[in-house]
């Protein structure tokens, strides 16, 4: 056990240095030096704030993407009983860790170059990754999410965002007239109905539209009432932003006369991606796995992540991977078990060795 917390200096480091969104400076300067510590060639922050590490200066480029930032809320970090404790341990310093060790651990690879990427904001709005999406060209890429040492994740959900907003005519309550509010929540109540009613022909929970309701606020002026719906949505690949967002106005657009609902929508939208399962970027993966006696799975996540930003810009063999259980994460139990993040990190150089190997 003591051989294991050693080898796992880098994943305790980092996870040592609390770097919740927009925080992430002190642990991207660390990474950095812990990257030329291990003997990367060239490691630096970029000017997103990315803590950026390049192994090898060969023109064939593949690219290992994590996100250094975790949500808030600080917890101990320490090691018990060969567990770290920690926010991040899982989500997803894990996986950005096991990147960094391995890549030093195969060291320089004639002809290729490994950059490993810890990007900021990923638990907001994925500033990090939509910088990084514009400065690189690799021919595979590895995306750093827990989902456990023997799983490939191949698809992640879309998102998106909106509020809507009612206005009535200012009536007395004893009138029997819809008020604002009702109105609001009888449009919510049509939005589950439609997810409900398309959801009913999808088998897995990854092709059904998946909606939450996040907000509600109301009020009235001198001669009207207004309520406010924030509305999110997580998107299945056959539905996009743009098709959402017309059935909200579609469904708004059936409201009364007197009632006049319209729709806004909220930052950025993103549409879900699936990555291709047949390359050779999924089969050393397997290989990897298999390798440290592992049965491999796929698996599809209802959430969405840096994939969905960076797969559609780089467009080369894309897949998520990563050490640690994902039901943890935001959790205050967050914790990973340091034998599951060594053997992510031999699946990593059995994986990367076979990708660049001639």
């Amino acid at each position: 056990m003591e051989n294991e917390t050693a080898r796992s200096e880098t994943l305790i480091g980092l996870t040592a240095h609390y770097s919740p969104s927009g925080q992430e400076g002190e642990a991207a300067a660390w990474l950095t030096a812990r990257m030329l510590a291990l003997g990367y060639t060239r490691a630096f922050i970029d000017a997103a704030g990315n803590a950026v590490g390049i192994l090898g200066s060969g023109p064939r480029q593949g690219i290992l993407l994590g996100h250094i930032d975790t949500v808030p809320g600080k917890l101990p970090v320490h090691v018990s009983d060969g567990i770290l404790h920690g926010r991040g341990a899982v989500d997803a310093k894990g996986p950005l860790a096991c990147f960094t060790d391995a890549v030093a651990q195969i060291g320089a690879v004639p002809g290729w170059q490994f950059v490993v990427i810890g990007a900021v904001e990923e638990e907001r709005d994925s500033t990090g990754a939509r910088f990084a999406a514009g400065q690189y060209t690799p021919e595979f890429a590895v995306i750093g999410e827990p989902n456990r040492w023997e799983r490939i994740a191949l698809g992640y959900k879309g998102t998106a965002w909106a509020e809507i907003e009612v206005h009535t005519p200012e009536t007395h309550s004893a009138s029997g007239a819809v008020t604002a509010c009702e109105a609001a929540v009888a449009l919510w109540q049509q939005i589950q109905g439609f997810c409900t009613e398309h959801n009913a022909a999808q088998t897995r929970v990854f092709d059904q539209l998946l909606p939450t309701l996040r907000g509600f606020t109301s009020g009235q002026e001198e001669f009207a009432q207004w309520a406010r719906l924030r509305v999110g949505v997580r998107l299945p690949p056959a539905f996009s932003p743009q098709q959402w967002y017309a059935k909200l106005e579609e469904i708004c657009g059936t409201t009364a006369a007197s009632i006049n609902a319209a729709v806004t929508p909220l930052g950025a939208a993103i549409p879900a991606w699936t990555c291709d399962k047949n390359t050779p970027l999924v089969r050393a993966f397997l290989a990897g796995i298999r390798a440290q006696a592992g049965t491999p799975a796929f698996v599809y996540k209802t959430g969405t992540a840096d994939l969905n930003i960076v797969a559609p810009a780089w467009n080369c063999p894309t897949l998520v991977y990563g050490p640690g259980d994902s039901a943890l994460d935001h959790t205050p139990h967050e914790k990973i078990s340091l034998h599951e993040y060594l053997q992510g990190v031999e699946v990593l150089k059995t994986a990367l060795t076979k990708l660049t190997q001639p």
